[in-house]
């Protein structure tokens, strides 16, 4: 397989393991409109390397997102970025720099006693992560929306210390890969290699499960996330994205991580 036609597939996996509710096919784009503040669910995405760039499809984009009440906001990968010389022109910013590593699922297996692994989240699982995560109402509503609309098995993972959730993740499976989603670790927790056993116990899950391979995306800047990720075995950077956000003259609200 050729870099760029594993790199599409691992796009592929990446938008079937975060969905957003709400989007519209055009011009080889999926523009996306989930609410709450996730880029990824409330931009437009490349699906194909010949994706639409003219200046009349840019227009098409701003004024659906203008409808949702949103600034147009396009998700770059890497291997798409012909659209790039035109948003310049326009004034879009550039921001959130992510990397897409990828690796072998190989030596993992079930993790320690305190570790569970369901199909479901349910409610103790999102009742954690909301915790975990500190953020608002609306950001609650429209990830527990992304969740469940996951069309494909899941591994809804969970760590606990004494009792509590102290570290989670999830995985979705497409044919032999795990996608991974939603690392994170209880904040006065964090140092003591919770994450690591979280998600090796996750791994071995997915090994049991067929799966031979993972990937994730990353901020390019979290060293200490990327690092990990590394030392688990997920450590071939096959691309990068980035996002461009329109000027804020356009209406709607900000987007944020």
């Amino acid at each position: 397989m050729t870099s760029d036609a594993l790199n599409w597939q691992i796009e592929q996996a990446c938008f079937n393991a975060w969905p957003s509710p709400r989007q519209v096919i055009l011009d080889g784009w999926a523009l996306r409109s989930s609410g709450g503040p996730t880029r990824r669910t409330n931009s437009a995405n490349p699906l194909h390397a010949g994706a639409q760039s003219s200046e009349r499809f840019i227009d098409r984009v701003e004024a659906f997102y203008r409808r949702q009440g949103r600034r147009a906001m396009f998700r770059i990968p890497d291997m798409a970025g012909g659209i790039d010389a035109a948003l310049d022109v326009r004034g879009y910013a550039t921001d959130a720099r992510t990397r897409t590593l990828f690796g072998p699922l190989d030596g993992f297996a079930n993790g320690p006693d305190n570790l569970a692994i369901t199909p479901d989240p349910g409610e103790t699982w999102l009742a954690a992560r909301d915790r975990v995560s500190g953020v608002d109402a609306e950001a609650v509503a429209a990830y527990r929306a992304i969740i469940g609309v996951i069309a494909l098995p899941c591994g809804f993972a969970s760590l606990s210390v004494d009792g509590q959730i102290a570290s989670l993740a999830f995985g979705v499976l497409q044919d032999d890969l795990l996608v991974v989603e939603s690392v994170m670790t209880d904040a006065t927790m964090r140092g003591r290699g919770l994450a690591r056993q979280c998600l090796s116990g996750l791994f071995g899950w997915a090994r049991g499960q067929g799966a031979r391979s993972a990937a994730l995306q990353v901020m390019a800047d979290n060293a200490p996330a990327v690092a990990l990720y590394q030392s688990l075995g997920i450590a071939r950077d096959l691309y990068g994205y980035h996002y461009r956000i329109a000027p804020a003259a356009q209406s709607g609200c900000d987007p944020s991580a």
